[in-house]
C-alpha cells in the first residue's frame, strides 16, 4: 500500500514497517525487544522462539527495501539489558544503514550501549515537514509519524462476530503506526469519517476507510 503524504512517497509494509522512498529510511516503532526475556524471567510460559521472530521480520524488511536509514520511532527495547540485547547486538553489524532510534518511554537502557553500537539517538526527529516522535505529539506545520499506542481496529463481520486487527492509524496531520513487535497489545480506536484506517491482515495492508 503506497501513500503519498507532503508530496512525499511511503510503502506501508505488512510487517508494521513504513518505507520512505524520497529518504530511503525504513520507519519501525514499538519492536520492544527484550520483551518475551523479561516475561519468562518473571515465570511467564511463553516459547523462547518467539523472542526471535521480531529479530527476523526485521531482517527479512531490511533485506526487502534495503533502506539505507533505519528510524526506530522508540520501544525498541522493552526493558532493562536481558539475553535479548545481545542478539539485537549481532543484528546492528548485520545492516550497513544508519541506525536512529528516538527514544521512547521503555527505552531505559543507557545510551552510551547503543552508541556504542553505532546507533544514532534522538529525543525526536525533524526531517523537512515531517515530525518523527515515540508518542503522538501535535506541531502546527508539521506532519506526525510516531508509535506508542499499537492502534488497533475493531471489524464486525456480517454474523455480528468481530475480530481485532493492528493498522496503521492516519488523521489529517499524524499518522500512528502498529507494533512491529509480536508481544504486544492493541488498544482498539474510534475512526472519524476523515481518518485513513489500513488494517494488517493476512499478510497484506488493507485500505478500511
Amino acid at each position: 500500500m503506497v501513500v503519498k503524504i507532503h508530496n512525499n512517497t511511503f510503502d506501508l509494509h505488512k510487517s508494521g514497517a513504513i518505507f520512505w522512498q524520497e529518504q530511503s529510511m525504513l520507519l519501525i516503532a514499538d519492536v520492544h525487544l527484550g520483551k518475551v526475556a523479561h516475561f519468562r524471567k518473571h515465570g511467564a510460559a511463553i516459547p523462547a522462539h518467539v523472542a526471535h521472530e521480531n529479530l527476523e521480520r526485521l531482517t527479512n524488511t531490511v533485506d526487502e527495501f534495503r533502506p539505507k536509514n533505519i528510524c526506530f520511532l522508540g520501544d525498541l527495547f522493552h526493558s532493562k539489558l536481558n539475553t535479548e540485547w545481545e542478539d539485537f547486538a549481532s543484528w546492528t553489524q548485520y545492516t550497513n544503514a544508519q541506525i536512529i532510534l528516538v527514544n521512547g518511554n521503555h527505552d531505559v537502557i543507557p545510551k552510551y550501549l547503543f552508541k556504542d553500537l553505532g546507533v544514532q539517538i534522538e529525543d525526536e526527529l525533524i526531517i523537512d515537514s515531517f515530525l518523527l516522535t515515540h508518542h503522538p505529539t501535535k506541531r502546527d506545520a508539521f506532519f506526525n509519524f510516531c508509535g506508542h499506542i499499537h492502534p488497533g481496529v475493531r471489524m464486525q463481520g456480517l454474523g455480528r462476530q468481530t475480530m481485532k486487527f493492528a493498522c496503521f492509524f492516519k488523521t489529517k496531520n499524524q499518522l500512528i503506526f502498529p507494533a512491529f513487535g509480536n508481544f504486544t497489545g492493541k488498544y482498539i480506536l474510534e475512526p472519524t469519517k476523515d481518518d485513513e484506517i489500513f488494517v494488517l491482515v493476512d499478510g497484506e495492508v488493507v485500505s478500511v476507510s
